[in-house]
């Protein structure tokens, strides 16, 4: 496979090239791509250097596979772009997400869904994909009726700057600042841009991105996004209200013969899922699995994952991974230079 990286030298980039390198992916021919203020940058890969190019340079290349992190602005003016000289889009940003005719994809959830004709495939929100992960065996074994999520999200998520502000704060020096206000020592309960209805555009894409995956507009979901000062994932606390009795039991089971999900539950010797533990790692774990006393048919459970991994190039990758197994990339674009 031909594969270009867009958004090569961002956070996000930097972990689909590792990412690629550990699934072992076929690459035959890495391309490169970012802004042009960052076009001839070198990048060791695989012990090779390789040179960034721009985005115009990596159209001509036709590459098989382009996944995308550069931001939906970028997506929405290149990912057509690629798509006209074959390439098969999977994109990392919001730009795709809710529009009809693409893809909204977690593999292990409905990736049977894709054929050779989506050029363009997105890859939902972090914060979406390990909480849909582990509710797919709640859904599809009981319904889920109503959700109410409370988000605790890494830095990280925001980018390299966020990052910087928050390191900044902790040694004391004065920089620029990503956030409103200060993030260290601090929560931000603002998660994207704020809507005319109160919610932010983090809030929303729970909502949204969550009935599309699982292909239910019937549930209900209400959320709130918090900021943490914290690097290694995202974190959630998430009550599920169930359309039919269950037994914890049996919750725990099916959680536990789900693909990419590892049970961290064991109140007795403090077994739980946390962002120390999740980062670098490409599980969903999930843990504080209880009863909720003051609903019928209702679960709390804590769900944890590493938001540049599963929640981001993970999952990308993944993608990609299904696209070359099934035979679905069209060999077509494959010219020699």
């Amino acid at each position: 496979m031909r594969v270009a990286v867009v958004g090569a030298t961002g956070m996000v980039g930097q972990v689909m090239l590792k990412v690629l390198a550990e699934r072992k992916f076929p690459v035959s021919d890495l391309i490169l791509v970012a802004s042009a203020r960052s076009a001839g940058k070198q990048i060791e890969w695989q012990g090779e250097n390789h040179t960034v190019i721009t985005l115009e340079d990596a159209v001509e290349k036709k590459p098989d596979i382009a996944i995308f992190s550069a931001g939906g602005g970028t997506s929405k003016e290149w990912a057509p772009k690629f798509a006209e000289v074959g390439t098969t889009v999977v994109d990392n940003s919001s730009a795709w997400r809710m529009d009809p005719t693409k893809k909204l994809i977690v593999p292990e959830i409905n990736a049977s869904e894709l054929t050779s004709e989506d050029k363009i495939i997105s890859n939902p929100n972090c914060s979406t994909i390990q909480m849909v992960l582990a509710l797919l065996p709640i859904h599809r074994n009981y319904g889920i009726d109503r959700l109410v999520i409370s988000t605790y999200q890494s830095v990280t998520g925001t980018g390299v700057d966020a990052v910087q502000q928050m390191n900044n704060e902790r040694e004391g020096v004065s920089g620029a600042m990503v956030y409103p206000y200060p993030i260290d020592k601090n929560c931000l309960p603002h998660g994207g841009d704020f809507g005319e209805n109160g919610y932010t555009s983090e809030e929303m894409k729970l909502v949204n991105e969550t009935r599309k995956i699982l292909g239910d507009d019937t549930i209900r979901v209400t959320a709130t996004v918090v900021r943490v000062p914290v690097i290694g994932g995202h974190s959630e606390a998430v009550n599920v209200a169930m359309k039919k009795p269950f037994e914890l039991s049996d919750i725990r089971k099916k959680l536990s013969d789900t693909p990419g999900i590892c049970i961290q539950d064991n109140i007795d010797t403090n077994t739980y899922p946390m962002p120390l533990y999740a980062h670098d790692k490409d599980d969903v774990f999930v843990g504080r699995l209880r009863v909720d006393e003051s609903n019928p048919n209702s679960l709390d459970m804590w769900i944890v994952a590493d938001n540049l991994r599963k929640g981001a190039a993970t999952n990308a990758v993944q993608i990609a991974e299904y696209l070359v197994e099934k035979d679905l990339i069209q060999k077509e674009s494959k010219a020699t230079l």
